[in-house]
């Protein structure tokens, strides 16, 4: 038999994907079905979740709960329908974040844009990953979590809410990674570069930068996040981040911001 032949046990092992309904999250929640895997897909928007449900290579795997993660009640709520549909989550992938605005820069961000991202990003991330390793623990059954970080937890992208809250998201991956370990759940970031998707409106002129020549697409990213989630292609993989990008994060190509004098002012 193929290494590749059979990279999930359905039988056995159930995911949940946060961010399901539009962009990377989608593309991977359709992935899992696609191998079989019964998947939740949850995500802020009802008619975006379904659609992704109803579109997915084999809907009947298919779940959909829509909610708001940056309310913690969301997220106890979130884990509590998964496991009553699922029985056991052994994998969990964390790619909700909100739609991020080129106007928010470090002048600009007002306090809940900020607070929502972080929420979402970052605690949603952490309570739900806290809460599916003990169900695990608990089970002694080992599992598979990644979550999508970004290049701009390194780079700065005049976004402030939106690259600091994926830099506190890659060093979870790592305390968690580390943690989680001795009980055999593994725990991974997926970074992605320049992909025309969800909350990123690209501009085509981006690609010059690119050495692959090209925008990524939500699809280039599923075939690397199955194979980290897999713990028969990846059982020896943990706190390691996987870039996809065509090459971007070879160079820095955002210039700071240019104010006004109006939002230059102090307050």
């Amino acid at each position: 038999m193929s290494l590749f032949s059979a990279p999930f046990s359905p039988d056995r092992e159930a995911a949940l994907v946060t961010g399901a309904g539009n962009g990377i999250g989608r593309a991977v929640a359709q992935a899992l079905v696609g191998e079989g895997v019964r998947t939740v897909f949850a995500d802020a928007r009802e008619e975006t979740v379904r659609a992704a449900v109803a579109t997915s290579p084999r809907p009947e795997l298919a779940i959909p709960w829509v909610g708001d993660l940056a309310q913690p009640e969301s997220c106890e709520a979130l884990m509590q329908f998964a496991q009553s549909k699922l029985g056991l989550v052994t994998h969990f992938v964390h790619s909700a974040s909100p739609p991020r605005r080129e106007v928010d820069h470090v002048l600009a961000v007002d306090d809940a844009t900020w607070r929502q991202m972080r929420a979402v990003n970052v605690d949603a991330g952490f309570q739900l990953a806290r809460g599916l390793a003990r169900t695990l623990i608990a089970a002694q059954r080992p599992g598979s979590f990644l979550m999508l970080t970004s290049l701009h937890a390194e780079t700065p992208r005049n976004l402030p809410h939106y690259s600091t809250s994926k830099a506190a998201l890659a060093m979870l991956v790592k305390e968690l990674a580390k943690s989680l370990g001795r009980f055999g759940i593994r725990v991974n970031a997926l970074v992605p570069g320049a992909i025309a998707a969800g909350g990123f409106v690209a501009d085509p002129a981006l690609a010059r930068h690119i050495p692959l020549g090209r925008l990524g697409k939500s699809d280039d990213l599923a075939p690397m996040a199955l194979t980290v989630l897999s713990n028969t292609l990846s059982g020896y993989v943990t706190g390691a981040a996987f870039v996809v990008d065509g090459g971007l994060a070879l160079t820095n190509w955002f210039d700071p911001p240019v104010f006004d004098d109006t939002s230059a002012s102090p307050p």
